[in-house]
């Protein structure tokens, strides 16, 4: 499978979006790998759901399925998180989204998964991995560049949930500082940045689990010549706000020193342009296959507030099948 470079990369997706031509891109975390096609070209082992666009058939779910994990070490873990808020008491970040790859067993190949997962935005990519994701990175209508940043999750089952995740002032500080790096990432292509909806509450399946997740909606405007740059633009805003940190480069880098191993795809983004308007989500809830084993990727947002133990636990909630 030959990727395209960062260059070449954004290069072609302005070609097809400049010739209006329908197509799919796939971008890595850091951007440096970028896969991209003509929907018509598509090759018949990559499949895509974005909201109700989809190019494979909807199948049910008739077997039982196991799925087990084998989390990090706590005292791994901890470690880790000791060394991101030394970074943030030393002023080099102050929202650092830290993951984790976690080996998980199923009887259910990579396809089935993603077959049977419930979730707005899918991906399978040639039995190497797939992501189940609830979370948008941008849409495009007319010219109007939308961004829904979640950030904030807990058990729907708990008593007072909802109330309990709005009320919860670290949750509140990590949501707001993502806002905010997120409308100054829209002000550097668009303009008219507005806030339309902040911190609503969505639930979503998570496995038997049921978990609420808070988002905000933001807006702005783009230029009328927006489909003939669609790839520099896109350049310009990622890697996304919500699954990197503020400020943006920085926490990047220190993403990069802690994390004990290769992000890859998983939270980088997908999208398709259908020669008017895009879609794309973020590729969190994301299962990787690596010399036949299979490795779930997840983590959640720290700050100068957060709790080693509750965080730990959030990295674990987060591995699971949405059936």
């Amino acid at each position: 499978m030959s990727w395209l470079n960062k260059e070449n990369g954004f290069f072609e997706i302005n070609k097809l979006s400049k010739a209006r031509t329908p197509f799919l891109f796939i971008s890595s975390f850091d951007g440096e790998h970028i896969f991209t096609k003509a929907l018509v070209d598509l090759d018949d082992d990559i499949f895509y759901k974005l909201e109700d666009w989809r190019n494979y058939p909807v199948k049910k779910r008739t077997e039982e399925f196991t799925f087990s994990k084998s989390p990090v070490d706590f005292k791994i873990y901890k470690k880790t998180l000791d060394a991101v808020l030394e970074e943030i008491r030393s002023g080099n970040t102050y929202l650092l989204n830290l993951t984790f790859k976690t080996p998980v067993e199923s009887n259910f190949t990579l396809k089935e998964i993603f077959t049977y997962a419930r979730a707005k935005f899918k991906l399978y990519f040639k039995d190497q991995f797939i992501c189940f994701s609830p979370e948008r990175f941008v849409e495009i209508t007319g010219d109007t560049i939308a961004t829904y940043p979640m950030k904030g999750t807990i058990d729907a089952n708990l008593p007072h949930a909802k109330k309990s995740i709005l009320a919860d002032e670290k949750e509140m500080a990590e949501h707001v500082m993502i806002v905010d790096l997120m409308r100054n990432d829209l002000g550097i292509i668009g303009s008219e940045v507005k806030v339309e909806k902040f911190r609503y509450v969505e639930k979503i399946k998570a496995g038997k689990k049921e978990l609420l997740q808070v988002s905000s909606k933001i807006t702005a405007k783009l230029p009328f010549d927006w489909k003939d740059n669609l790839g520099t633009l896109l350049k310009q805003i990622l890697p996304a706000g919500s699954i990197s940190g503020t400020p943006k480069k920085s926490t990047v880098n220190i993403i990069n020193r802690v994390e004990d191993y290769d992000r890859g795809f998983y939270t980088g983004v997908f999208g398709v342009f259908d020669g008017e308007t895009l879609r794309s989500g973020v590729m969190i809830r994301f299962i990787e296959q690596e010399n036949d084993r299979l490795f779930y990727k997840s983590g959640g947002g720290i700050t100068i507030d957060s709790n080693a133990k509750s965080e730990y636990e959030e990295l674990i909630d987060k591995i699971y099948l949405p059936f």
